[in-house]
């Protein structure tokens, strides 16, 4: 008997669905690091994710500090289809820089990025991990499959304003940005390791290049935290940068979070310090399934309405006898 209640369990959650929504339970913020995350966050989905933040530097060589505060917004909308997200990115920084001599303040918004990000594959999309009922130890076992990542890309454009103090030019400027998202969720589930790799500006005089690694993981329902390092390269300034912080689930539909950042050189020394909140609103979102016929055949949303037209109307005759 208890040799059929294990089969029978095993049985159940090897029954074949598929789902094709990337909408959670709960929300999925890319916040309080710096990756893009490969998954939209669900077709007709609004998030909202901004933060404030405090900046000082301090440069050995110019003989300079800096001090300031930022805000950052990061708007995402489940775009048309499951697997596309519309994103605008905002960063707005006020600082001020005093020398032995002067001091000045500059303030504008340091980023404005609007682009779209599609994922091209998902690993978990018809994947099925079968259940060994007679092995305990097989179960056990390292997943191979978890090593393959799902793949995004985004494509946008920066948007500088003239006369704008964080750029290298007093011209104003559109260039375009690329990106190459990876994702993986790694042990039992709660590890997920993000990689982004970035190409900006890539039309103007200063291209940069860079890359941001992130892992994440979840302690348990409410509280996750991370660390990430990100570098960047180009002959208008380069950086590499540490981070860590930790996030607190108050709700499936908002968070908070707290992080630290700082870098490795000393022109200039560079240390932030943040908080945050995402918010996501999902009203209108459908929850979007491919069901499988008997032979394993996905069924087609005219063939579902028709199945279920034709059980209505069976219903209905069934009723009248």
């Amino acid at each position: 008997m208890f040799k059929i209640k294990i089969i029978l369990a095993a049985a159940i959650f090897m029954i074949p669905f598929v789902q094709y929504g990337q909408h959670t339970d709960q929300i999925n913020s890319n916040r309080p690091g710096e990756t893009m995350s490969a998954f939209a966050v669900g077709k007709k989905v609004i998030q909202v994710e901004t933060g404030i933040y405090g900046i000082k530097e301090n440069h050995r060589l110019l003989n300079y500090d800096a001090n300031g505060f930022g805000l950052d917004l990061t708007l995402r909308y489940g775009f048309f289809l499951e697997k596309l997200e519309l994103v605008a990115d905002l960063q707005y920084q006020n600082e001020t820089f005093t020398t032995p001599l002067s001091s000045v303040k500059k303030s504008a918004l340091k980023q404005t990025v609007l682009g779209a990000k599609y994922l091209i594959y998902d690993p978990f999309k018809n994947y099925e991990k079968k259940v060994n009922v007679y092995s305990w130890k097989a179960n056990q076992a390292f997943n191979w499959h978890q090593l393959i990542p799902a793949v995004s890309v985004f494509a946008g454009a920066n948007f500088t304003m003239a006369d704008n103090p964080y750029y290298f030019s007093p011209d104003a400027n559109i260039s375009p940005k690329i990106m190459l998202i990876t994702q993986n969720h790694l042990g039992d589930g709660t590890w997920v390791f993000v990689t982004n790799i970035i190409a900006d500006y890539v039309t103007t005089d200063y291209p940069s290049y860079g890359y941001v690694l992130t892992l994440t993981k979840g302690f348990n329902d409410k509280w996750s935290g991370f660390i990430e390092n990100q570098g960047f390269k180009s002959d208008f300034y380069s950086d590499a940068i540490v981070r860590g912080g930790a996030a607190y689930l108050l709700n499936k539909d908002m968070q908070i979070d707290a992080s630290i950042s700082t870098n490795f050189k000393d022109t200039p020394t560079v240390l932030y310090g943040g908080v945050g909140f995402s918010w996501r609103y999902d009203t209108n979102y459908e929850e979007v399934r491919m069901d499988l016929d008997k032979g394993g055949n996905k069924k087609s949303k005219s063939v579902k309405k028709a199945e279920k037209k034709n059980k209505k109307r069976k219903d209905e005759i069934e009723n009248t006898l």
